[in-house]
């Protein structure tokens, strides 16, 4: 599967972003979907996951409460949106899909991988 993420930008502290990743068509419903990030200098890290039916999603602790995963098989599209936004979310975003029903936030179970969109959040 191919995905694409698209939605970053520049935001101030305190404010929302909708993250979304477009997958070839017909093929997101297969994966389990998540979104990961990486800030300068530091590990790639999972930040939210959702499983193929939508009913299951995780989170983790850092942007529990924040942000909601969601996806829209009509459209083989998983979005992110995350509110009240901190200057430590700034980050490269990247979704990525796996076969495994449940990978949880390991990376390695994660066989497709978007290019990434850049997360600035200014204080």
């Amino acid at each position: 599967v191919q995905l694409q993420a698209f939605g970053g930008g520049l935001v101030q502290a305190g404010g929302s972003l909708r993250l979304s990743c477009a997958a070839s068509a017909g093929t997101a419903s297969n994966y389990f979907m998540a979104w990961f990030r990486q800030a300068p200098g530091k590990e790639r890290e999972f930040v939210a996951g959702i499983s193929r039916s939508g009913t299951t999603t995780s989170y983790a602790d850092s942007v529990k409460g924040r942000s909601t995963i969601s996806r829209d098989t009509t459209k083989n599209t998983v979005y992110l949106q995350m509110n009240s936004l901190k200057p430590e979310d700034t980050a490269v975003y990247y979704c990525a899909a796996s076969t495994r029903l449940y990978p949880s936030g390991t990376e390695w179970f994660f066989e497709n991988w978007g290019q990434g969109t850049l997360v600035t959040v200014s204080s």
